[in-house]
């Protein structure tokens, strides 16, 4: 009976050891990355980071190759088709 105790003690350990490197772990770093964006300086950093980022694109000459303006153009065409036909 000792032996079972034991075992399973070891065994239980074991799986909460595994749970906490594996799992455990994952769910943290989504815990973590959920109180950023619910906090309010989170939210502005965020916000910053964006701002950044247009005023970084903003500089830029050109935002799009013309292999990728093209495929986006083709795209919006066919939406615009689309909808038209719709109507």
């Amino acid at each position: 009976m000792k032996q079972f105790i034991y075992k399973t003690i070891i065994i239980l350990v074991a799986v909460i050891v595994l749970f906490e490197f594996t799992i455990g772990n994952k769910i943290s770093q989504v815990y973590e990355k959920i109180d950023v964006v619910s906090t309010k300086e989170g939210r502005k950093d965020s916000v910053n980071k964006i701002r950044e980022e247009l005023r970084r694109a903003i500089k830029k000459e050109r935002y799009l190759s013309e292999e990728d303006a093209k495929l986006i153009n083709d795209f919006l065409g066919k939406i615009r088709k689309e909808l038209n036909e719709a109507q």
